[in-house]
């Protein structure tokens, strides 16, 4: 079977050959649609070139930013995270307040950066170190939920992948004290939907957040993609149903690069390869499609850069600016999706 070139699947929407993505232009966005803003080197939150790339990201369609600082630890077992140097706090504060002044909704998103490792990762060699990463987790958190508090950022992740950590009964009482110095809506970001159906503090949460890297297949089994997908968001809607809670995405995202839909959580680092733009838009293309339902009440795409130029054809990594995707979330959110160029290209 042959992969779908991302015009073509354009095409096919407005034909109606496929289930059309496009929000009509009469209707309310979901609560939340846009991405999960990185900042690049040389251009700091605050910046007049980051400035103009939340202002592109607006323009796509986005209605909400996550912002992302990242708290730092040596390896999994480390149990002394600490906040990394990616992000200051006056950055933060001007993430969110220039997000504001744009008429964006902010997400403060944390996530903790293990070397060589990764969130998912961190768990401790023996009990009793539990305590000391949970004391020291939870002043990290607590300071910035503070100040997403004091810059009235909408919502606030307490925690994002953990997935070793989120059965541990200490989660309880670092809901609560978050709770007494954030008064906007708290999430936890699980990483897939079975870190999601094993949570068990979803009751003392505003909403499930989920983080969507399953393995997809091979890029050119479209048929195998979608099944997959659909699994997937049968059972979020299912855990939505059981919960009573709804479900913010927090991310969903695929590196442009060819083979990445076997691996979608894998970075340009981890692999070489040439560039897939088409790959990338046609699989962000089937997410948003099956995604829209009533338990899903937003999707934030991974990732977006404060570098307004970042991207770009021949980029490898998760950033949709200056390439297919871009187009692909205009159409997903503002309807605007170039019907009469596109089917002028119909063989």
């Amino acid at each position: 079977m042959r992969r779908w070139p991302w015009r073509l699947v354009l095409a096919l929407v407005f034909l109606g050959a496929l289930p059309a993505f496009c929000t009509p232009a009469d209707s309310q966005p979901s609560p939340l649609t846009g991405f999960n803003v990185i900042q690049s080197p040389g251009h700091p939150f605050g910046s007049p070139s980051a400035q103009l790339s939340l202002a592109n990201a607006k323009r796509i369609g986005a209605n909400t930013i996550a912002v992302v600082p990242f708290l730092w630890q040596g390896t999994p077992a480390s149990p002394d995270p600490v906040r990394g140097k990616d992000m200051t706090d006056d950055q933060l504060r001007a993430a969110i307040r220039d997000a504001h002044a744009l008429g964006l909704a902010v997400m403060v998103k944390p996530q903790v950066w293990v070397p060589q490792s990764w969130a998912g990762a961190v768990t401790m060699n023996f009990e009793e170190n539990w305590a000391e990463w949970f004391a020291n987790y939870g002043r990290e958190i607590g300071r910035l939920a503070r100040i997403a508090t004091e810059e009235k950022a909408e919502a606030f992740a307490i925690g994002t992948e953990l997935t070793e950590t989120s059965q541990r009964p200490e989660w309880t009482a670092l809901i609560e004290t978050v709770r007494q110095s954030y008064s906007g809506r708290l999430v936890y970001m699980a990483h897939n939907i079975e870190e999601a159906e094993t949570a068990p503090f979803w009751n003392r949460l505003d909403a499930i957040g989920v983080t969507l890297y399953p393995p997809l297949g091979d890029d050119d089994d479209r048929v195998g993609r979608l099944a997959r997908m659909v699994q997937t968001a049968q059972r979020l809607d299912a855990l939505a149903a059981r919960t009573g809670k709804p479900v913010i995405v927090g991310e969903i995202g695929l590196r442009s690069a060819p083979g990445a839909a076997a691996r979608p959580w894998e970075s340009a680092e981890e692999r070489p390869s040439a560039a897939d733009p088409d790959l990338q838009a046609e699989v962000l293309a089937d997410w948003l499609s099956i995604l829209d339902r009533p338990s899903i009440r937003g999707v934030l795409i991974w990732r977006w850069l404060t570098d307004p130029d970042g991207g770009g054809p021949n980029d490898t990594d998760f950033t949709v600016q200056g390439k297919p995707a871009e187009r692909i979330l205009r159409c997903a959110w503002r309807a605007r999706c170039e019907a009469d160029p596109v089917r002028a290209r119909l063989p």
